[in-house]
């Protein structure tokens, strides 16, 4: 699996999969180092961590709405659609992969905001 396919096949983990199946995209050692909370260490945790989001979001979606890769980096843009306290909700970011000899993720450097604003101005699809 090439590094963008990877990065695509994690978001729909995120969307649809078990902790289980989420893990299996990271490296044992993996980590996701974050613009509003602390980083979340270990493929397990990884995978735990996304479940509860998603069900936070009460049945958040992601999706990956761009993505460049060269090698073993990746970059993506992204949107996280579901609902908030019983409302629609949507979050936007960007993120940066780089991935492991093996092709699995072993870093994300994610950068979004908790007002789901998004980029200022830009006219999303």
């Amino acid at each position: 699996m090439d590094a963008a396919s990877r990065v695509v096949a994690y978001f729909d983990a995120c969307t649809s999969g078990t902790a289980a199946e989420v893990a299996a995209c990271f490296t044992a050692d993996a980590a996701i180092y974050d613009t509003v909370v602390p980083p979340v260490r270990g493929a397990r945790v990884i995978g735990e961590s996304v479940v509860a989001l998603r069900t936070a979001w009460q049945g958040g979606r992601w999706s990956v709405d761009s993505i460049v890769a060269q090698g073993t980096h990746v970059a993506i843009e992204w949107t996280l659609r579901g609902r908030r306290g019983g409302m629609p909700a949507v979050l936007r970011g960007s993120e940066h992969y780089r991935l492991a000899e093996d092709g699995r993720i072993s870093e994300i450097r994610q950068y979004w905001n908790d007002r789901g604003t998004g980029l200022n101005g830009y006219r999303y699809p």
